[in-house]
């Protein structure tokens, strides 16, 4: 089944997706059953890139994910939240005014891998490359390559290989590129 019928894309029964209009899609894309976007503002998504199972995009901020990313199932992807440090309260019920919801653009850059049930919240920047363990919470900028759990750099992620590689999937006709669902 393709639920949302867009070129491209292949979409389940039970994907969920609210403002079509405000997404650019790429080629490619698989967006798993159970997935939540709801896109208030531009989401730009890249070719080859995969939303998981349970994942959710949500807050009303833009965000672009680039090209062979991964958003891994039950990922959270907050271009907004609330907070409550200092006066807001309440929640979506109540108008903004007595709320002090932060609402930031997050960027997901090209090969990036955002693991299982991690949190990415506003104003993020997570570079080329980088990987993002499992059960993560990102609160700030990861750079190029760099392997974390939440904001902590972990190790680096082998970039001559992964260009290696890709220059190989660039060798290759377009229907040995894609995956068995495409085909």
């Amino acid at each position: 089944m393709d639920k949302y019928k867009i070129p491209h894309v292949k979409t389940f029964e039970y994907t969920k997706i609210i403002g079509l209009e405000n997404i650019e899609f790429g080629k490619n894309i698989i967006i798993d059953d159970f997935a939540f976007i709801y896109a208030k503002s531009k989401i730009k998504l890249g070719n080859f890139v995969h939303i998981g199972i349970y994942a959710s995009i949500t807050g009303g901020d833009e965000l672009v994910v680039g090209d062979f990313s991964a958003i891994s199932q039950g990922v959270r992807v907050l271009t907004a939240t609330d907070d409550f440090k200092d006066w807001g309260f309440g929640n979506s019920t109540i108008d903004n005014q007595f709320r002090n919801v932060k609402s930031f653009p997050i960027s997901i850059g090209k090969f990036c891998i955002i693991g299982a049930n991690s949190v990415i919240l506003p104003s993020v920047n997570i570079s080329e490359g980088a990987m993002v363990g499992a059960n993560s919470v990102v609160t700030k900028n990861l750079e190029p390559w760099g392997i974390y759990v939440g904001n902590k750099k972990v190790g680096m992620r082998n970039k001559e290989e992964v260009l290696k590689n890709y220059e190989k999937f660039l060798a290759t006709s377009e229907n040995e590129r894609v995956g068995n669902l495409f085909k």
